[in-house]
């Protein structure tokens, strides 16, 4: 082999358990991969952030030290997109220049199979997927909320932080007739023109739980009581409406205890951006939208592929292995530019299933994952092809 056993043992990393050969392994692949994490967030963070955030300060005014904040908030969630490509050129330039040297022609001549070389790499995929698993769910979330409202106070610092218009939550539920029979069906849609830091404005809550009657309430503002668990509405009115079209009662109200369930207020405070929420949170806020009769699929598709992103390391190395041993003569350069041409096919990919996928062509779990399944499906044709 190239290296001598003293320069080996001087490189190799320190990993109880694992044999020489493993060590060897991880410890070729561990320099590409980390150049791979600081080139693949260079790129991404000047196409995705830095020329942005140079036009707010051109534009907006925007201050320098905002705009750091904001860029090293951004950081993050650019950083675990670079995990999955970084793993792909590990695997490429370490086992391209394991063949081309014909260290691995060596360790089939000792009688390890290519399988066996191989599985080192896809066990430290597998960790490699934990953890941008975990920073995903962790720091990103967290980072990508703090950016923009930071973001937004600096550009208009009059405005709340909280701010939404046109909030529309349509509940349904069970109606009981007046012939004892039941349906499943609207019970009540409540609209606020605007919520700003807790509060709803400009309300109109219609209500059909009862069959013989509907009531239309109306209201200034309205806040959420979290102890008495009930809305108190100011300067409003009530309306109950008969079948027939009449007036049975109005009443002018300047404050009122109203028993409606919170749903509506997390609907509001929900709708944040699915890279701006954990799986948990994107859970919560999909059965609120589910409840409320909307279209569910996008966001089943963003749930989906809170997995399926990180399993991407896990496919990558699975592809990256095998190209990397058919090929004889490599060089960094080669090995960066075929790891770019898979990832940009893959990404194309990714985008098409998920679009199928938000707009039911697909069911939402296959338009997240197909992408990851034709690739585990392509790496591990690849690898038997090079085993045989």
């Amino acid at each position: 082999m190239k290296l001598t056993q003293e320069k080996q043992a001087e490189w190799q990393l320190p990993l109880p358990g694992f044999s020489i050969m493993d060590r060897y392994l991880l410890t070729e692949l561990l320099l590409p991969f980390l150049f791979g994490v600081a080139a693949f967030t260079s790129i991404g963070m000047a196409i995705g952030s830095l020329f942005e955030l140079v036009r707010q300060i051109t534009n907006n005014g925007l201050s320098m030290s905002v705009a750091l904040q904001v860029f090293l908030l951004r950081l993050p969630g650019i950083i675990v997109y670079t995990f999955p490509m970084s793993t792909l050129l590990a695997t490429l330039i370490a086992f391209g220049r394991l063949s081309g040297d014909s260290e691995i022609v060596s360790m089939q001549a000792a009688g390890v199979s290519l399988y066996r070389i191989v599985t080192p790499t896809l066990l430290l995929s597998f960790v490699i997927t934990g953890v941008t698993f975990v920073f995903n769910e962790v720091v990103v979330p967290n980072a990508n909320q703090e950016a923009s409202h930071t973001l937004f106070r600096a550009l208009d610092s009059d405005k709340p932080e909280m701010t939404k218009n046109n909030i529309i939550y349509p509940e349904n539920g069970v109606v009981v007739h007046k012939d004892g029979t039941k349906d499943f069906g609207l019970t009540r849609l409540f609209y606020a023109r605007r919520f700003v830091d807790g509060q709803m404005m400009g309300l109109t809550i219609l209500d059909y739980s009862q069959d013989d009657i509907t009531q239309v309430i109306t209201a200034d503002t309205a806040n959420w009581n979290p102890k008495e668990r009930t809305w108190t509405f100011r300067n409003g009115t009530t309306y109950m409406i008969a079948p027939n079209g009449s007036y049975r009662n109005i009443l002018h109200f300047s404050e009122q205890q109203i028993k409606i369930d919170d749903r509506p207020l997390k609907f509001a405070q929900g709708s944040r951006q699915p890279e701006e929420m954990t799986t948990k949170e994107l859970r919560s806020y999909l059965e609120l939208v589910e409840k409320s009769g909307q279209n569910i699929n996008g966001l089943l598709v963003s749930l989906y592929q809170k997995y399926a992103i990180p399993t991407v390391c896990f496919a990558f190395a699975l592809v990256g292995a095998p190209l990397g041993l058919r090929r004889q003569r490599t060089s960094n350069a080669l090995g960066l530019g075929l790891s770019i041409l898979i990832i940009f096919s893959y990404y194309v990919f990714l985008f098409v299933a998920q679009a199928l996928g938000q707009t039911g062509t697909l069911p939402p779990w296959l338009g997240a994952w197909l992408p990851d399944l034709v690739t585990i499906g392509v790496g591990a044709f690849l690898l038997w092809r090079v085993a045989r």
